[in-house]
C-alpha cells in the first residue's frame, strides 16, 4: 500500500485582480496556504485554502506544528480517517477558522493524490453528477461602484451570455433598492440578480430590506446577518419571498445542520476551505440535497466548478477568477456555463514557477 513520505506547506500572496468591496471589508489580498505530499509509489498532490489578507500565517503555523507531522507514513487513500485524527489532534482551536482551513489544504492535496493515482477528475470520483454548470458573475457589483457602473458590469455579463450576477448592498435601504431597481430595469426579468450583504444586518433591517428588494426580484439575499445568529435568519426565512443564502462564513457541517433543520437557509453556498476541505464539503452538499435545498458554493471558482458538477443539487457556480496568476489555464465556459475539466485531480494547472515567484519568506 502507498504511504506518505513527504508533507510539505507554504503560503503565496496574490494580489486581487480588481478593487473588491463589501458592507463590511475590503479583500486586501489572497493568502494562499498550499500543501504538497508524496508517496513512495511517487504520487504527488497538491491542496490549498486561502484567507482575503489575514491569518494565513496562523494557518501555516498550525499546519507546520500540528498537522503535517501526522501525515508521514500515513495510507492517503484513507481521506476519512486522515481527516479525523488531524482534528482530534487539533481539537482544542475547533470549531473555527484557522483550523478549518488548514485541514482544508491538506485534504485537497489528498483527493487531488487519489484522483492523480486513479487517473480521473475529481468531479467524477466525487459523484459524476453533471458535466457542466453556469455561471454569475461578482466581479461587476461591488458595493463601491457607481448604479451607472453596476448597470454596466449586469449588461456586459448578460451579454456575454452569463444567467446571473450578484450586487452587493450595505448603503442606506433606499439606495439599495434604487440601485437594484436600476440593474433591473437594464436586464430585463428573464436575468438572475444576486443581492449580498456580507452579515451586516440585524433580524429586523433585513426583513425591512427584504421587503424594499422584494419587488427587483433578488434570486437569493445572501449573509444577511451574522452566522451565528440561526434565529435571525429563520425569522427572515419565514417573512420573505427572498431564498436566504448562507455558509462562506460556517466552518463545520452542524452548523449547516443546524441551518437547513430550522428552515433558515433557501440556499447553501458552503465553501471547501472555509468547512475544511473537500471531504466535509461533499457531506453538507448532500445533506442539503436531503432537505430539497441547493448548493451555490462561495469563491474559489476553480476548486469548486468540480464540486458542483460532482453533486445534483447545485444550482450556480461563482464566477470571481483569482487564481490567472498562478495557474496555465483558466476554467472552460461555454454559453454561460462554466465546463467540468477533464484532466485527473483537481482540475488546476498550478504554475510552479508563479507560484514560486509569489512565496512568502
Amino acid at each position: 500500500m502507498p504511504r506518505i513520505t513527504s508533507a510539505q506547506a507554504y503560503l503565496v500572496d496574490l494580489a486581487v485582480e480588481r478593487v473588491r468591496t463589501d458592507a463590511v471589508q475590503s479583500f486586501a489580498k489572497q493568502e494562499t496556504i498550499f500543501v504538497d505530499i508524496t508517496t513512495d509509489d511517487g504520487g504527488t498532490g497538491t491542496g490549498y485554502s486561502y484567507t482575503i489578507g489575514t491569518g494565513g500565517k496562523a494557518v501555516l503555523a498550525l499546519l507546520r506544528d500540528s498537522m503535517l507531522g501526522h501525515l508521514i507514513g500515513a495510507d492517503p487513500r484513507r481521506v476519512e480517517a486522515i481527516w479525523h485524527e488531524l482534528y482530534a489532534a487539533n481539537r482544542s482551536t475547533a470549531v473555527g477558522a484557522i483550523t478549518s482551513l488548514a485541514l482544508a489544504a491538506v485534504d485537497t492535496a489528498l483527493w487531488d493524490w487519489r484522483c492523480r493515482e486513479a487517473g480521473a477528475p475529481l468531479w467524477i470520483l466525487a459523484g459524476g453528477a453533471k458535466d457542466r454548470i453556469p455561471l454569475y458573475d461578482t466581479e461587476g457589483g461591488w458595493l463601491h461602484l457607481s448604479t451607472d457602473e453596476l448597470v454596466a458590469g449586469a449588461k456586459a455579463s448578460q451579454v456575454s451570455g452569463l444567467p446571473g450576477v450578484k450586487i452587493k448592498i450595505g448603503r442606506p435601504p433606499a439606495e439599495d433598492a434604487y440601485r437594484l431597481a436600476a440593474v433591473r430595469d437594464a436586464v430585463g426579468p428573464d436575468f438572475d440578480i444576486m443581492v449580498d450583504a456580507n452579515q451586516s444586518q440585524t433580524a429586523a433591517d433585513a426583513i425591512r430590506r427584504a421587503r424594499l428588494l422584494e419587488p427587483y426580484d433578488p434570486y437569493w439575499f445572501e449573509e444577511p446577518l451574522p452566522a451565528d445568529d440561526v434565529s435571525g435568519h429563520a425569522a427572515l426565512a419565514a417573512a420573505t419571498s427572498v431564498p436566504v443564502a448562507v455558509g462562506e462564513s460556517m466552518y463545520s457541517i452542524s452548523q449547516f445542520a443546524e441551518y437547513l433543520k430550522r428552515g433558515a437557509a433557501g440556499v447553501v453556498q458552503v465553501d471547501v476551505a472555509r468547512v475544511g476541505g473537500i471531504t466535509p464539503w461533499l457531506k453538507v452538499a448532500h445533506l442539503a440535497e436531503a432537505h430539497n435545498v441547493v448548493v451555490c458554493p462561495h469563491f474559489l471558482m476553480e476548486l469548486h466548478i468540480s464540486l458542483c458538477c460532482a453533486v445534483p443539487n447545485s444550482r450556480y457556480l461563482e464566477h470571481i477568477p483569482q487564481l490567472r496568476a498562478i495557474t496555465r489555464r483558466e476554467i472552460q465556459v461555454h454559453g454561460g456555463e462554466a465546463l467540468a475539466p477533464t484532466a485527473p485531480g483537481l482540475g488546476i494547472d498550478w504554475d510552479r514557477d508563479a507560484i514560486d515567484d509569489r512565496r512568502v519568506q
